[in-house]
């Protein structure tokens, strides 16, 4: 019963894991291209923003291709996409090909995601599958658990090229896992959806308000997660360069997202969000008044806890939003916009310190921005989900 469950969240669990690893990995080469290739602010940004850039393409493209043609076909494509781009990266010459490479790398990670989204939401119903995508998402913080480990104890002793080519081929076996995915299961709408059925009606409301919650939180997580370190590094936190800080960091998110999981059911997935999101909005106060390596920790490690577990409920919320045939399309149409956000953050982030902002004035941008998107979902969002005293779900699909 046990792998009955939880066998596909294990395969499908893989496109997180290889997402995080790919977005820490990079955090951690491009100090090291900077110095191979002498690269100036600019082009290092422009690197960074060259996976973002191609999953807003691929998060919607990929979504609307899972709708038309089927959900495990797209899965198995968007990881090729993802594996050659690794193979290449090994190869690249210079910055401009990177940059090129690591754009079509996007185009395959970001249609992951949502298009993995889809295939939970449709093999689980009711809390379990509320649930299960929680828990899909808790293999993020596996995978920049493994970039970690490679990154520090790897990668001083082979180079950049050498572990990426490592990863990419941890990703073959991915690949043969995806082979065993289950038949789409099939709609009961007509085939081929419009992409503009979205903007209908019916579903224009929460097509609006999940892409704006998707930005707020990506543009948040990325400007705080991608640039606290180097901000706190100017300030005199060389601790924030250890591995037992990354470790802290990345661990604190389990304990997150179970917690999510276990409140599925007792709790509306809108509930569940709010306090996720509040707690986020606590913890970046914390962390802007933290003045020792203990408060970096602690305020650090619940910034970790509640802001990736908003994450993992808002991916909880969002399918459930849209019916089954536009389930992809609406999920990728959300992620795309947020992966918006999630470019223009560290950008942000840039621009404010070159006006020497401080760091608290900085956080109180990304804490305005989180009050919005708390508004946005507790006057906004209706999650239809119900909520089961004890826990217990009469669901027959459960």
């Amino acid at each position: 019963m046990f792998s009955k469950t939880y066998r596909l969240l294990f395969i499908v669990g893989t496109a997180w894991l290889f997402d995080a690893m790919d977005v820490a990995m990079l955090s951690f080469i491009m100090p090291l291209l900077k110095t191979e290739w002498s690269l100036s602010p600019l082009q290092l940004g422009t690197v960074s923003a060259a996976t973002s850039v191609g999953m807003i393409f691929g998060a919607v493209i990929c979504g609307i291709l899972a709708d038309r043609f089927g959900r495990k076909h797209v899965l198995i494509y968007t990881l090729m996409l993802f594996s050659l781009g690794n193979l290449l990266l090994t190869v690249a010459p210079n910055v401009n090909v990177f940059i090129l490479i690591r754009f079509i790398t996007g185009i395959g990670l970001g249609g992951e995601l949502p298009v993995a989204a889809t295939v939970i939401a449709d093999h689980y119903h009711g809390t379990q599958q509320s649930r299960m995508l929680v828990l899909a998402d808790s293999f993020w913080a596996i995978g920049w658990l493994l970039a970690s480990v490679l990154a520090f104890y790897v990668m001083p002793l082979v180079g950049w090229r050498v572990t990426v080519l490592l990863t990419a081929v941890t990703v073959l076996y991915a690949l043969m896992m995806r082979r065993h995915l289950p038949v789409d299961q099939p709609s009961v709408a007509p085939a081929r959806p419009s992409y503009k059925v979205l903007w209908q009606p019916d579903y224009r409301k929460q097509t609006l308000l999940l892409s704006a919650l998707w930005f707020i939180v990506m543009l948040t997580y990325y400007g705080m997660f991608l640039w606290l370190p180097s901000i706190l590094v100017m300030r005199g936190f060389t601790i924030v360069h250890s591995f037992g800080y990354t470790l802290l960091i990345t661990v604190a998110q389990l304990p997150g997202y179970y917690l999510a999981a276990y409140l599925m059911g007792k709790l509306q997935r809108k509930t569940v969000l709010l306090i996720y999101l509040v707690g986020t909005v606590i913890s970046v106060l914390a962390f802007s008044v933290a003045n020792s390596d203990l408060t970096v920790l602690a305020s650090g490690a619940w910034l970790s806890f509640f802001d990736l577990g908003a994450w993992g409920t808002l991916i909880a919320l969002t399918p459930g939003q849209f019916p089954q045939a536009i389930r992809g399309t609406g999920m990728g149409t959300a992620q795309s916009i947020g992966r918006i956000g999630a470019t223009i953050g560290p950008y942000m982030v840039g621009l404010l310190l070159q006006f020497k902002l401080p760091l608290t004035a900085i956080l109180s941008v990304f804490i305005g921005f989180l009050i919005i998107g708390i508004a946005l979902l507790a006057f906004g969002v209706h999650d239809t989900a119900p909520v089961f005293k004890g826990g217990l779900s009469h669901d027959p699909n459960d």
